[in-house]
């Protein structure tokens, strides 16, 4: 294995091929949308090459600081939602429910696995208002509360969409989450508990920082995951009421292939992809403070 491996003509042979298929389906992409950047037009009417012009809209676009307020928003409050919630079902997995918790762990999963646009179809006949009332309006109506437009008023629709996502990801960051806090010996666990630690601090002193890693992979793989929402809206509220609900990705699809502008979609695109490695830097770099300060 060793003499293969040193053999720079056996690597090649075995990574060439994967590598080609990498460039051809990934690479070359990305490389042709940044060149989109610089130019006007689509591939009917024809490019014209206008440089930074594109860069220029973006900044001065009210649509695309819209866009980019509600990305921003929905994935701070989402990250922190579902790993929040995750990372507590992770340890009652661990810690409460331990051998028994294997039902309750499918059951929790199981929304990520349907279709999103069927778990939208739920969300919009649960929070429905006109022609008839939905389940949660039959609730407050009950209490003698008034009905509530929740696809028709900004605030309430991005709640709505909050909880959808919620919902749906919760189960799956507390899947990733517990393989992190059951890799933590029990040895450790239990001597802990003979030094007098339990609940709170147990979790603060001990399993938190010895499941910070998976922390961390979850925190990076939530932000960027939620920053990239589109799937979700489209079936929900379609950016609606108004652009209330239009994310970046939205925006950008709505904008190459709905107006046919190329150039400043794939601008979006690009402003998007910063803004997602921004959030992966400032997590890496909180983390890394945190920890040599520790």
């Amino acid at each position: 294995m060793d003499r293969v491996l040193g053999d720079k003509r056996a690597i090649f042979i075995l990574l060439g091929p994967a590598l080609v298929l990498y460039s051809a389906i990934m690479l070359i992409p990305i490389v042709w949308s940044l060149g989109y950047t610089l130019f006007d037009g689509n591939a009917v009417t024809g490019f014209t090459f206008t440089g930074f012009s594109n860069f220029v809209k973006f900044f001065n676009d009210p649509a695309a600081w819209s866009a980019v307020w509600f990305s921003l928003r929905f994935a701070v409050v989402m990250t922190i939602l579902q790993v929040g919630f995750g990372y507590l079902l992770a340890l009652l997995y661990v810690f409460w429910l331990k051998k028994a918790s294997s039902t309750v762990r499918t059951i929790v999963f199981f929304p990520l696995v349907l279709p999103t646009v069927a778990v939208a179809l739920l969300f919009q006949r649960l929070f429905e208002a006109a022609p008839t009332t939905g389940p949660v309006n039959a609730v407050l109506n009950a209490f003698g509360i008034h009905s509530i437009d929740w696809f028709g008023t900004p605030e309430a629709s991005f709640w709505v969409i909050i909880l959808m996502g919620l919902w749906q990801s919760m189960g799956f960051y507390g899947v990733l989450l517990y393989a992190g806090v059951i890799e933590i010996p029990e040895e450790l666990l239990e001597s802990a508990r003979l030094d007098g630690a339990s609940g709170w601090k147990l979790t603060r002193t001990i399993v938190l920082p010895l499941s910070l890693p998976v922390l961390l992979s979850s925190l990076i793989f939530s932000i960027n995951g939620t920053l990239k929402v589109f799937d979700s809206v489209i079936a929900l509220t379609n950016g609606g009421p108004g652009n209330a609900t239009t994310p970046l990705t939205l925006y950008m699809f709505q904008t190459s292939f709905t107006y046919g502008e190329y150039g400043y979609g794939s601008t979006i695109a690009l402003m998007l992809a910063i803004l997602c490695l921004l959030f992966t830097v400032f997590i890496f770099r909180s983390t890394r403070r945190d920890l040599t300060k520790g």
